[in-house]
């Protein structure tokens, strides 16, 4: 299916949002999520499905000084 990731138009076979994350190498980091502007924490990445066309957003904290 197609969706955006980050902006970037993407394809994935993921049906979830925590097996999206695998795909793309996410899988063990902490990072903020969210699917068509809605957070979604990481417990409940299992359970958010992904449809073709969502808009998915992957951020990783960053370090300022």
């Amino acid at each position: 299916m197609n969706i955006q990731l980050n902006g970037e138009a993407c394809q994935t076979e993921a049906k979830t949002l925590d097996l999206l994350l695998v795909q793309f190498e996410y899988g063990d980091a902490v990072v903020a999520t969210a699917v068509n502007g809605e957070f979604v924490a990481e417990e409940q990445r299992r359970k958010i499905e992904i449809c073709d066309g969502d808009a998915v957003e992957i951020l990783a904290p960053m370090q300022g000084g």
